[in-house]
């Protein structure tokens, strides 16, 4: 897979995006897109909708050959009009690498790792923070708040930095050290708190009522699953102008797989691609699997997981607002939802390293670890061509110890 040559070329006013409305994805009723939104009056995440008949007439694949290798390459299919608002690092764009010794260890066709721990702050949460940091930066914001389980408050942090917009960051206090100095190093308002990031987001809530703040929790504004859904527009460029058989993805709050499910839908739309699919296999802990509760029991409304626990702090997200488009997408693709143990995580954590030269994060290590009871299910097939998604790098674990989970 390669990349283009790095260039300097910027995002200009021909090449600028702007969605034409909000639209609520349980009711599909129309929002304003140019005023700061959080939810819909249903409660429900806000998609940003675009013109897309007419971006079909002026942009293609054959446009992208020359343009910067970040995802601000899809400019157009972004929700940011004015280009001086961008907020950026460098994100996106990230190796897609052919890893054929660990394809041979977890028995498929062909596997494909894509590495998001090259993403500024180390994760993909890099991609999610450009584009809800540039919007609020555009649309007026003034301060910023969130609830993290580690590389979002880091992420959230950096851009904001750089944006010159103060951010409040409320973390559980276990939140691996490395990630904890990040956020301090970044000039993030730390606070940390006894519990699960859901209690983390209750404490900002409070304080975006009583400050101000904007929040950017998860799907609770609607343009950090626009930097998510690059990933998909990535998949199809580096593949030549395909997709995979299966994209196996850890799925704490859901961001990155909806994202790319909303990638997929717009690129139909802009006759890139036909009706065909990935399988999205959402992955989870054994310690905090809501999802596969959910699926298993052919449910759309996940619930609260009682009594969270994995040392992968990105999985340890007892409720996701998402839950029912995480599995619709599951499920319309002919995927599934699985469950991981910690001790697994870290065993293959060190197999895609042995393979591949990758130091994974422990969710990278539960896409691995996930494949062969797909294949003994038959959720995967042998001849399969997967996609693992490393959400972030080892780096950021250095110290955490796995639990022992049943």
């Amino acid at each position: 897979m390669t990349t283009p040559a790095a260039h300097t070329i910027s995002v200009t006013p021909s090449t600028a995006g702007g969605a034409t409305h909000l639209e609520c994805t349980r009711t599909g009723d129309h929002l304003e897109s140019e005023i700061l939104q959080g939810v819909s009056p249903a409660g429900a995440p806000l998609f940003a909708r675009y013109d897309l008949p007419a971006i079909r007439e002026r942009f293609g694949p054959g446009d992208l050959a020359d343009r910067r290798p970040d995802l601000w390459r899809y400019a157009e299919l972004l929700p940011v009009r004015d280009p001086g608002a961008i907020v950026s690092l460098g994100e996106g764009w990230t190796p897609l690498l052919d890893a054929p010794r660990l394809a041979a260890r977890l028995g498929v066709r062909a596997c494909l790792v894509k590495d998001e721990g090259q993403n500024p702050t180390a994760s993909f949460k890099a991609r999610g923070m450009a584009l809800a940091v540039s919007r609020a930066k555009e649309l007026g914001a003034t301060a910023l708040a969130l609830p993290t389980a580690g590389n979002a408050g880091g992420a959230a942090s950096a851009y904001g930095a750089a944006a010159g917009l103060p951010v409040h960051v409320f973390a559980p206090r276990d939140t691996p050290a490395p990630i904890i100095a990040e956020i301090r190093a970044l000039g993030g308002h730390l606070t940390l708190l006894d519990g699960l990031i859901s209690d983390c987001g209750r404490a900002v809530r409070e304080g975006a009522a009583r400050h101000g703040w904007w929040d950017l929790s998860t799907l609770k504004e609607p343009y950090r699953v626009e930097g998510k859904k690059t990933m998909g527009y990535e998949l199809f460029e580096q593949l030549g102008g395909r997709l995979p058989d299966a994209i196996v993805y850890p799925t704490g709050g859901g961001t990155g797989l909806i994202g790319m499910w909303k990638a997929f839908e717009e690129m139909e739309a802009l006759g890139w691609i036909g009706s065909e699919r990935p399988k999205m296999i959402s992955v989870q802990a054994a310690g905090c699997a809501p999802i596969v509760r959910a699926f298993e029991a052919g449910v759309e409304d996940a619930g609260l997981w009682e009594g969270a626990a994995t040392y992968a702090s990105g999985l340890r997200v007892p409720g996701a607002i998402g839950d029912f488009l995480i599995l619709r997408a599951v499920r319309a693709s002919g995927g599934a939802a699985i469950a991981v143990t910690d001790r697994d995580m870290e065993d293959w954590v060190g197999i895609v390293g042995t393979t591949t030269g990758i130091f994974a994060a422990p969710e990278g290590g539960a896409v691995a670890a996930a494949v062969p009871p797909l294949l003994e299910r038959g959720v995967l097939s042998p001849d399969d061509e997967v996609v693992l998604f490393n959400t972030g790098s080892g780096l950021k674990y250095v110290g955490m110890t796995p639990l022992e989970l049943d």
